[in-house]
């Protein structure tokens, strides 16, 4: 019997079609935008977000207050429900239980982070979560639509032929995703929000600024693999499981820092538990060269990907040529999730913005912080 051929839930159809999502992501990113016709998009691009959720003008980042909740209301959809279980193999409760048993990406924990409850510009309002959470709905819904768009056709129990052309309610095949009518509903799902930052090396004698993007492995991250995206990106989280870590790493920066090391200078993700930003070199230098003017960090927005519901927080860091130098000094050509694309610099201009916005495969939200940072690259230096 072939693997098309076979029931859909067995564990080879299973690893067929998460096959075709890792393949297809970007195309099946597009398709997904179109069930959701109502929903404003950031700029030209089809990631969706909500009106209050793009300020006029960037928000230094460093002005952003942030509030812990301590008994928040549970999402209403956890990934735990029967339209869940009929996505995923035989005997296997959720996503990420699918994953660890039959696709298990090299970096996969479920470590604690931080869940996105509101957003009233300058605060946002966070509560606990945890890095399967988030798997559980975003990855499920994900394996639903390629599952359905497989072939052209819905092979989910229950539904039959191919997508409607627009509009959740008209689509067949999709009653996991259809519990979740809005995605930018934070009520809706455990919302886990990554930083994407783009990173502008800026030479102050010309004014002319330049970027690099990251190409993510599909072999070794869970989501956006076979992507380009900005760098760094991160999931906004502690850097170890303590109560301590919890508390004193609820901060921007502190995860913006940590993102840097990982991903520009290949460091670890591993800190310690006595772990202290204070005497970190890296950490002083950037902390130091944003008190003296030499880089600035600004939020643009917040969005949502239409076909995983991942949330990211919209970044852009300016950074003086001469300190991105000495402290950066020549860029790790590949780290834990994948390679670095243009090392020596992309020409942050016209061109370049509109082929990663438009014609390469790139990640929703790279794509909505590449346009959102062209559309304001006036205010970005002061």
């Amino acid at each position: 019997m072939s693997a098309s051929a076979q029931p859909y839930g067995s564990h080879p159809t299973w690893r067929e079609v998460r096959r075709y999502l890792n393949e297809h992501r970007h195309r099946l990113a597009k398709a997904a935008d179109r069930l959701y016709p109502d929903l404003p998009r950031v700029g030209s691009t089809h990631l969706l977000t909500r009106e209050a959720w793009t300020p006029p003008h960037p928000v230094d980042l460093h002005g952003i207050t942030l509030r812990w909740v301590d008994h928040p209301p549970a999402p209403m959809v956890t990934g735990r429900e029967a339209a869940a279980r009929a996505v995923l193999p035989p005997g296997i409760p959720t996503y990420a239980q699918a994953m660890a048993a039959l696709d298990r990406p090299k970096l996969f924990e479920n470590r604690t982070c931080y869940r996105l409850l509101d957003v009233a510009w300058p605060e946002l309002g966070f509560t606990r979560g945890h890095y399967f959470d988030g798997v559980d709905v975003g990855e499920t819904v994900a394996h639903e639509f390629a599952a359905a768009q497989h072939g052209g056709t819905s092979r989910h129990p229950g539904g039959s032929g191919p997508l409607g052309g627009s509009g959740l309610r008209r689509a067949t095949g999709l009653p996991f995703r259809r519990l979740i009518e809005d995605p930018t509903d934070l009520r809706s799902r455990p919302a886990l929000p990554a930083i994407s930052m783009l990173t502008l090396r800026r030479d102050g004698r010309t004014g002319a600024m330049t970027f690099v993007l990251h190409w993510r492995d599909p072999a070794r991250v869970a989501h956006g693999g076979g992507l380009y995206q900005v760098v760094p990106v991160g999931v906004f989280q502690p850097a170890e499981e303590t109560p301590h870590a919890e508390t004193a790493d609820l901060d921007l920066w502190k995860c913006v820092v940590r993102e840097y090391a990982e991903e520009f200078l290949g460091r670890s993700e591993t800190y310690g538990d006595a772990f202290d930003y204070e005497t970190w070199p890296l950490y002083r230098e950037l902390t130091y060269a944003r008190e003296s003017g030499r880089l600035r960090s600004l939020v643009l927005g917040i969005g949502v990907d239409p076909l995983t519901f991942a949330t990211d927080i919209l970044a852009v860091t300016v950074i003086e040529a001469e300190t991105f130098d000495t402290v950066f000094g020549d860029v790790a050509a590949a780290n834990e999730e994948g390679r670095v694309v243009g090392a020596t610099g992309i020409p942050f201009d016209h061109d370049s913005v509109s082929r990663y916005v438009h014609r390469e495969p790139m990640q929703a939200a790279g794509a909505a912080v590449l346009e959102l940072a062209w559309r304001h690259r006036r205010s970005l230096v002061p």
